[in-house]
């Protein structure tokens, strides 16, 4: 899924309108490919169909977020957010199970185009008990951190100290220490 969601003012006009009227639509990609996806204006609403299949895909919200179905499912089930307002959506909470709770949240924090924070709920319980960081914008997890009982406190945390893209450290909840070159190579 890409991480980067682009949106920006361009404009288009449909001109196989049938009542002489020409309908303003704004420039949306909403899946990153590139490629304009098609929008329709109806009710105040921006619809998008990244596929054009005829399907609305999405809705683009008044405050310029968006609700995207990306399983073709019917029911949307990622919430696309322009934090800074320039256009580009910078995060992303996901319905991954389709219970309808956010359960993923993914972000791009430095407008690279790659996710440098993420976070889910691994269990199903409602509550996020999983966090990745990417700290110095290599494209890397630098640092995984699990609240395995619920608590809201770390009990595992891994971590990659040499900057090599593996997790190379682990601490447990007792503050127990594992290290090595085993952790993180192949067998």
């Amino acid at each position: 899924m890409s991480d980067e969601f682009d949106t920006t003012d361009d404009t288009m006009q449909d001109d196989t309108a049938q009542d002489d009227t020409s309908t303003q639509y704004d420039y949306v990609d909403l899946n990153g490919d590139g490629i304009a996806d098609n929008t329709m204006e109806a009710d105040g609403q921006t619809y998008v169909d990244v596929d054009y299949d005829g399907q609305a895909d999405g809705v683009i919200a008044e405050d310029g977020s968006a609700y995207v179905d990306t399983n073709g499912d019917g029911t949307y089930d990622a919430h696309l957010l322009d934090e800074d307002g320039d256009g580009v959506y910078e995060s992303a909470e996901l319905d991954t199970d389709g219970d309808g709770q956010v359960d993923a949240f993914v972000s791009d924090t430095n407008n690279d185009g790659l996710v440098d924070y993420a976070e889910s709920d691994s269990d199903g319980d409602g509550e996020m008990d999983t966090f990745m960081t990417d700290s110095n914008y290599d494209g890397m997890v630098d640092e995984t951190v699990v609240d395995t009982d619920g608590d809201g406190l770390a009990d595992v945390r891994m971590t990659d100290t040499t900057g090599d893209g593996v997790q190379d450290t682990v601490t447990v909840e007792d503050d127990k220490v594992d290290s090595g070159p085993q952790l993180g190579d192949k067998a």
